[in-house]
């Protein structure tokens, strides 16, 4: 039987129900696409995970057991960019959760953390392809975020922001909500980050006081330079974000999707956002939408 989830490398195993993970969000998590060449963005994925701990004073992971356990739940022979998945044609997804252990009660962390290591295989998510194609719609969330520059860009464990934004619709059209600051600055989807593009050049939100720094939105970054595209990371508003001449959301799984609709505003998916797509194929960072 395929291993579908490991508890510190190990299959049968379980949790306290003291763990700071669950008590508190006391940890980080990394959410990882698996293609038939392995896990992809490993080393990116890794290397924010490691950051996360640095910035929670949680022990981080040795990376070559970290890299085996994933190998080993996705089917894939070895580290980044080798071996085969376990999931659908289309792909699947690792999950990694660290937290700072067991702790007992008191939000006092503990002298000498236990950190416990979760791995686990998921399906890959059934999207509409025509959101990569046509587009997706989207709206503007009522929440907001906090200002915490401690936490900002990581991936920690508390998501109650997001799932309170995400909350705010239950209509299927809509594909995903931007959630703004209490500054009301633009600053990401509740899933994604977002990138606009206005006369030719890319600007993104600055996450230095809340989101999360997507790898995709790094990788985006880092190539930008080489597709001929100047990248401004700065305060974006709603005024600002609607006059864009394209608008496009990415994280590791969606890949690249253009925005067609945006607080009744429409958009087209434009040759830029094609373009960026397809350099983030060419160089193994998303799975090639169907």
């Amino acid at each position: 039987m395929a291993i579908k989830a490991l508890i510190n490398g190990k299959v049968r195993a379980g949790l306290s129900i003291d763990d700071r993970g669950l008590q508190y969000g006391d940890g980080v998590f990394e959410t990882i696409a698996v293609a038939g060449a392995g896990p992809l963005c490993l080393d990116e994925h890794c290397s924010r995970l490691r950051e996360g701990c640095e910035r929670l004073s949680i022990p981080p992971p040795a990376l070559p057991v970290l890299c085996a356990e994933v190998a080993l739940v996705s089917g894939s022979s070895s580290g980044p960019g080798s071996g085969s998945s376990s999931g659908s044609s289309q792909g699947a997804v690792v999950k990694i959760i660290l937290t700072r252990g067991a702790g007992g009660r008191g939000y006092a962390p503990p002298a000498e953390a236990r950190p416990n290591r979760i791995v686990a295989l998921y399906p890959w998510p059934a999207y509409p392809p025509e959101h990569a194609s046509a587009g997706v719609r989207l709206r503007f969330c009522r929440r907001r975020y906090g200002i915490n520059p401690a936490l900002a860009g990581i991936k920690h464990l508390n998501r109650l922001e997001q799932i309170l934004a995400r909350a705010e619709w239950r209509d299927p059209a809509i594909a995903e909500g931007l959630v703004m600051d209490l500054d009301d600055n633009v600053i990401e989807g509740t899933m994604s980050n977002f990138f606009m593009l206005k006369d030719r050049v890319l600007l993104t939100s600055d996450l230095h006081a809340c989101g999360v720094r997507g790898v995709i939105r790094q990788k985006i970054i880092g190539l930008a330079a080489g597709l001929g595209l100047a990248v401004h990371e700065q305060a974006i508003s709603q005024e600002l974000l609607l006059q864009a001449d394209e608008i496009f959301l990415c994280n590791s799984l969606i890949g690249v999707w253009p925005a067609r609709m945006l607080a009744d505003r429409p958009f087209k998916p434009g040759p830029i956002t094609r373009r960026i797509r397809r350099a983030l194929i060419g160089e193994n960072a998303i799975i090639p939408p169907c």
